[in-house]
């Protein structure tokens, strides 16, 4: 009887099985049909990305009011339980909350109207006070040019505030963007349970159809909460910084805590600014530049423990945030969308986020551990 190569018998091996074959296992290909999906995938990325950038005047409205309406939807159900008709009950909402931004913006907008009209003046007051630099830039410059450097640094110079009008002029939205805002936003709200509905019966399985639901509810029960908890939180940073700079005299104590708790809603980006705006602020007001940065260091203080301890705590028992995830994020939809994607960035990771913990869960099928 003929033995073929790999039914060989192993020497020493008394139930006779046969020799595995010597053929080394190939590393895997990546398939034509696998390469042409990453190409398609990736092309209809970057078609997205365009039409959001070339069409922000419509989109950057309809997301913020989509996703605002997604966390006030739990305060119309509430009043709709209450037995208030879902759609007077949207109206409600949006004008307390407009009610409520008007008011933090009137506590700005005074002291920011005066300041912006003496921008020269304290322009030229703020490069006085900062001549206390000069000596450590003429020391640089020297040491620049010891190094071999093609020139010193020039003498500190304040910037031109040519540039104040049309950055408000960017940042501001049309009336058009406005109306179609507000719209949106109580349309969205009054027919969130028709459109619930619809989405789950779009999909004609059971199983689809609980999926759907159960992403749908954590989306609202997070965004909801997330918005419920930053607000509060931002709120106590807000009446925190109005109290230290009450306490070190800095002018109008009211305004810029209302500034700090809402520039605390954009990530990274608002508490630098704050602490910015404190710290010049502080400088134009006291005759020395310790005393005028005591306020921003206390600010940088309270931020520091808030970012640090007190949001941590409170947001990541709900839904945990990679800080890598959180300020590729930020990053991204700040250069899609200015400063409302900015505020958008972690709604939309934590919506990303739930996406894939139901569309891809954990008992899904992943690498082998290195």
């Amino acid at each position: 009887m003929r033995v073929l190569p790999s039914e060989r018998l192993i020497s020493g091996n008394d139930e006779g099985s046969p020799l595995p074959d010597s053929h080394l296992e190939l590393p895997p290909v990546i398939r034509r049909t696998e390469f042409v999906a990453f190409a398609l995938a990736g092309l209809l990325l970057i078609a997205v990305v365009a039409v959001l950038y070339v069409a922000k005047a419509f989109f950057l409205p309809v997301v913020m009011a989509m996703v605002a309406g997604t966390m006030l939807s739990p305060a119309a159900t509430f009043l709709e339980r209450r037995r208030v008709p879902r759609a007077i009950g949207a109206v409600l909402i949006v004008i307390a909350v407009t009610a409520m931004v008007a008011f933090v913006v009137a506590l700005i907008a005074a002291p920011a109207m005066e300041w912006s009209s003496r921008l020269p003046e304290l322009g030229a007051q703020l490069k006085d006070k900062l001549h206390v630099f000069d000596r450590p830039l003429a020391l640089w410059s020297e040491l620049q040019a010891m190094v071999g450097g093609s020139e010193g640094l020039p003498s500190f110079q304040i910037p031109k505030f040519e540039w104040v009008q049309p950055t408000l002029e960017f940042l501001s939205p049309t009336f058009a963007e406005f109306l179609l805002f507000f719209a949106t936003l109580i349309l969205f709200i009054a027919s969130w349970g028709d459109l619930r509905r619809a989405l789950i019966m779009t999909f004609g399985e059971r199983d689809a159809r609980l999926r759907t639901l159960r992403i749908l509810n954590e989306i609202e029960v997070h965004l909801g909460n997330y918005l419920l908890t930053v607000t509060v939180i931002n709120i106590g940073v807000g009446i925190a910084t109005g109290i230290v700079c009450a306490v070190t005299r800095m002018p109008n104590p009211a305004g810029l805590g209302a500034l700090a708790a809402a520039l605390n809603f954009i990530p990274i980006i608002g508490p630098v600014a704050m602490f910015a705006i404190l710290a010049i602020v502080g400088v134009l007001a006291f005759p020395t530049i310790g005393g005028g940065l005591a306020a921003a260091i206390a600010f940088g203080g309270i931020t520091f423990l808030e970012g640090h301890f007190v949001t941590p705590t409170i947001i990541g028992r709900r839904l945990a945030l990679n800080a890598l995830a959180v300020f590729v994020a930020l990053a991204f939809w700040t250069w899609l969308w200015g400063p409302m994607g900015a505020f958008l960035s972690s709604p939309l990771l934590i919506v990303g986020l739930i996406l894939k913990e139901h569309l891809l869960p954990e008992d899904a099928p992943q690498l082998p551990p290195e």
